[in-house]
């Protein structure tokens, strides 16, 4: 088996170690932050992924933790870039810690550069071209996106749709498709600009989806349909189905929305306005602040309320609070007089300024005149809520992922209102 060093130590770098691990190669993860590497040397997992601390530690013997370059290449045959490009304030792709990468790699015998990092296209290019500029002619470059949801990430890792391999040369190609031997998935042969777009172009085609779906649910609200069975009879045409039609508060993340951005500055510098995607972040924006207007129209005024946040994770399964709904709602109701609490079982609130997090779903909503259901964490589907309701001051909930059912809230003392819902 090859020998493997993976570029970055967060989110993907680490997924994209394990599995690789997992898969029999010999590993070495560097990065550039003393904590993070001493931790994961001590067998501590700095971030919450479902099954990723399980496949650490079974590889312990194939993968070893480094701040030094020059021990994370030794006798690699491939290096894999896995770090972050998150958005500069012009909406394009910050890739200094990519070209750190590419700049700091010393003189390497027979080697591959594997990007799994999402770039715009044309990085790779020009990554070719800097790499040959500095004598790192021989060494071979592939695009070789990653398609791992938070929360499933192991699995989509293991388990894929697809394996997209972008290459300049076949035979680079080859070898970069040789490392996933003992996955069963469709392998995509393409260049590398096509590689790079394809990731985009995946995400773009997602979040195209969830906002659509949220703007049905606005229509359905203004009519009075059910967004639930309008989704259920829509997704059932195969030529649609049902993935990403759920109705919320909008998406989140460190993905789509930096995603979004990037490839709507892409199309931008190319000389091309993308109408399609200006509306989806437009749309996604504003179906947070909507749950705003909803609170108003139970509580009046939200000057002195106390509206309790439950959860704070963009989505289940993670602790990721980049982006997150929870953040611009948490935003908006301090603006408008609000008191905020908070509860997650795994997200901390160390970054949301005036939100007191609290142990509890019942500590949270205790004196609260409304909650709004932001994140769907099965604890909040297991719930007795008829006591959590005579906990409250004024038993308002805004179902933000239309996660429960409104009958049974309304018969537990709440006043329910869901995205969408003929309830309303």
């Amino acid at each position: 088996m090859s020998a493997i060093a993976v570029f970055g130590a967060g989110y993907v770098g680490l997924v994209t170690g394990a599995c690789l691990a997992e898969l029999g190669h010999d590993v070495v993860v560097r990065d550039i932050e003393p904590e993070r590497i001493v931790a994961l040397q001590a067998g501590e997992v700095p971030i919450y992924e479902p099954g990723l601390a399980e496949l650490l530690e079974r590889n312990r013997e194939r993968l070893r933790f480094t701040l030094d370059v020059g021990e994370a290449i030794e006798g690699a045959g491939f290096v894999f870039v896995a770090v972050g490009t998150p958005p500069t304030y012009s909406g394009d792709a910050d890739l200094s810690a990519v070209w750190t990468v590419v700049d700091e790699l010393p003189q390497l015998g027979e080697a591959t550069v594997v990007m799994k990092s999402t770039v715009p296209v044309g990085t790779g290019l020009r990554v070719r071209h800097r790499l040959d500029e500095r004598g790192l002619g021989h060494v071979g470059y592939v695009s070789n996106p990653e398609f791992t949801a938070e929360g499933t990430a192991v699995r989509d890792f293991l388990h894929p749709d697809r394996i997209v391999v972008g290459a300049f040369a076949a035979a680079e190609g080859d070898v970069v498709a040789e490392l996933h031997q003992g996955i069963e998935a469709p392998v995509v042969r393409c260049d590398v600009a096509s590689a790079e777009m394809i990731k985009l172009a995946a995400n773009a085609a997602l979040m195209t989806r969830i906002s659509f779906i949220n703007e049905i649910a606005n229509v359905c609200e203004a009519t009075g349909a059910d967004v639930v069975r309008v989704a259920e009879g829509v997704g059932l045409d195969r030529r649609i189905g049902p993935s990403f039609l759920r109705a919320g508060v909008g998406y989140g993340g460190s993905c789509f929305p930096k995603d979004s951005l990037a490839l709507k500055q892409l199309a931008a510098n190319s000389g091309y306005h993308f109408q399609l995607l200006n509306a989806v972040i437009e749309v996604n924006e504003l179906q947070k602040r909507r749950v705003i207007g909803k609170l108003k129209r139970h509580l009046g005024s939200l000057r002195g309320k106390k509206v309790a946040l439950l959860a704070l994770a963009f989505k289940q399964d993670t602790d990721n609070m980049r982006m997150e709904p929870s953040v611009v709602l948490h935003g908006r109701l301090l603006a408008e007089g609000a008191d905020v609490t908070a509860w997650d079982p795994v997200a901390v609130a160390d970054g949301l300024h005036g939100v007191e997090q609290l142990a509890s779903i019942e500590d949270a909503l205790d004196g609260a005149d409304a909650a709004v259901l932001v994140t769907e964490w099965p604890q909040l589907a297991e719930a007795d809520w008829a006591p959590l309701a005579a906990h409250m001051r004024t038993a308002v909930l805004i179902d933000g992922r239309n996660m429960l059912d409104s009958a049974e809230l309304e018969a537990a003392g709440f006043t329910y209102e869901g995205i969408g819902r003929a309830s309303e």
